[in-house]
């Protein structure tokens, strides 16, 4: 059975590795840039804490990345001291991190060249999901590779009902960063919203039930409604995720020479908040700029 490897612990990457090991998958493994949070779960799961990423590759037949944004793809991949290429041959990367598609295809050169493969696993889920093994997996890349994969993959996506093949490198990541961006531009309509019917006096409780029951329902009100009335903001996802995410949208739509109004305004309020002080917070704390009465806050 393979050993698998994972670097980058966070909230996800450690639910998932979790996840791997309560279906009998061998967790050898883990990386984070936290040395104190890899050993925590090292300990936990039986693993080793590696302090070099050369050395999870070569503990390792199959590695997964949840790393955060496109430096640092680029740097545990390319990194001119330690990477995880090094010793790479006939090894197998699946990389669930939310970058650019022209990082994922960049990746897969990079690891061709020293004999390796890679998948990229794109999720559109959270924490609970991560943990319970049903992500949302969006995979692209080589089919064989996906194919070689698909075991793995299963376990962490209900049983591979919440799984699918999108295409060539770089793809999945298209239709995550879009994901996303609807997703954002949702979140900043319903906080708009819930803000102006609270500036008019609505009972907020009876506006989320009609919402719920008209055209203005969608997944976001479920997940954030409660939580902008309530603020009750703990991170799920956060806002400077979202602003990176649709940063992401943004990018694939220049290339594509098309102009996205909506995108653009829903980016300019998540990076707002990442500049006063809010951006750990949920994305549904972009409710804090739109109700009266509300505003940032700053930074401790």
């Amino acid at each position: 059975m393979e050993r698998i490897g994972v670097v980058g612990v966070g909230r996800m990457g450690a639910n998932m590795a979790r996840r791997l090991v309560d279906v009998g998958y061998r967790v050898t493994t883990v990386y984070d840039v936290r040395p104190a949070a890899a050993q925590e779960l090292a300990k936990e799961l039986g693993a080793t804490a590696c302090s070099r990423l050369a050395d999870v590759t070569a503990q390792s037949d199959v590695i997964i990345t949840v790393v955060v944004d496109d430096k640092s793809m680029e740097a545990i991949f390319a990194g001119k001291k330690d990477n995880l290429l090094q010793g790479a041959k006939g090894k197998f990367f699946i990389n669930c991190a939310t970058v650019s598609p022209e990082t994922h295809v960049k990746v897969e050169k990079l690891a061709k060249k020293v004999g390796a493969r890679t998948l990229e696993g794109c999720m559109a889920s959270s924490i609970n999901q991560a943990r319970a093994g049903t992500l949302y997996l969006m995979c692209a890349g080589e089919k064989a590779t996906f194919e070689k994969l698909r075991p793995i993959l299963t376990k962490l996506s209900d049983d591979g009902k919440l799984m699918r093949y999108i295409g060539p490198a770089g793809k999945a990541a298209q239709v995550k960063a879009l994901v996303n961006m609807v997703m954002n531009i949702n979140t900043a309509g319903l906080a708009e919203g819930l803000g102006l019917g609270a500036a008019v006096g609505l009972d907020l409780k009876m506006l989320m039930e009609v919402f719920s029951q008209t055209g203005a329902n969608s997944r976001v009100l479920v997940t954030d409604g409660e939580d902008m009335v309530n603020r009750d903001h703990a991170c799920f996802f956060s806002a400077a995720h979202a602003a990176k995410d649709s940063g992401i949208a943004l990018g694939v739509a220049k290339k594509a020479k098309l102009n996205l109004p909506l995108a653009t305004a829903t980016y300019k309020q998540f990076k707002k908040m990442t500049q006063v002080g809010l951006g750990d917070l949920d994305k549904s704390g972009i409710a804090e700029l739109t109700f009266k009465g509300r505003g940032p806050i700053k930074k401790r």
